[in-house]
């Protein structure tokens, strides 16, 4: 596990990935705690994974400022050759519709979008991302990823390059699997070939 974050349990983001794939890191960057990627490169493949955590609405407008600048910053510096995958909190709201962004949304989201999913799907419209979980109907209970007793709401979302959008199989939450005190588990399936070196006999 890859940890980028501070003491006092504020903030903080992660990338946990499996023990086969640990020689295959080839870059881990800590930009603050709110943002991280690794590298690694498998087989022929180049993947860069981001996890980020976006400021709360209530926060201040530059603190936000601060942390789209910085996710613009690392994707803008990963070559296009190079899978790109993101995941995050956004703590915004995309909508159930495309609205106007049906090259970065789906169609399949979880009710109204409010200031900070308009915030995502701008940004995916100018890296040419996708969002993966707009992009298979599912049930409610598998596009909810954030829950409460008193609320329910998509707010987790992860991304990829548009131009690698058939690589996505599937993208939803798994119900029951909570990881943090009301966060759900989502998960993408990516099916990626990777070349052999033909053996010499």
């Amino acid at each position: 596990m890859w940890y980028s974050g501070v003491l006092k349990g504020k903030n903080g983001v992660g990338i946990l990935e499996d023990r086969d794939l640990r020689e295959s890191v080839v870059e881990v960057r800590r930009v603050n705690d709110r943002l991280m990627f690794i590298k690694l490169v498998v087989g022929e493949c180049t993947l860069n994974v981001v996890s980020a955590y976006a400021p709360q609405a209530g926060l201040n407008e530059e603190v936000k400022r601060r942390f789209w600048e910085g996710l613009d910053e690392i994707v803008r510096n990963i070559p296009p050759a190079e899978r790109l995958f993101i995941g995050g909190e956004f703590n915004g709201h995309i909508g159930s519709s495309a609205g106007g962004y049906s090259e970065v949304h789906g169609g399949f989201g979880f009710r109204d979008r409010n200031g900070g999913g308009t915030s995502l799907l701008d940004f995916a419209k100018a890296f040419e991302l996708v969002i993966a979980n707009s992009s298979f109907s599912k049930r409610e209970e598998h596009l909810v990823t954030f829950q409460s007793t008193v609320a329910k709401t998509q707010i987790d979302y992860l991304l990829l390059r548009r131009c690698d959008r058939r690589l996505c199989k599937d993208c939803k939450v798994i119900p029951g699997e909570t990881l943090a005190t009301h966060h759900r588990l989502l998960v993408m399936d990516v099916g990626i070939m990777i070349r052999r070196k033909k053996r010499s006999v």
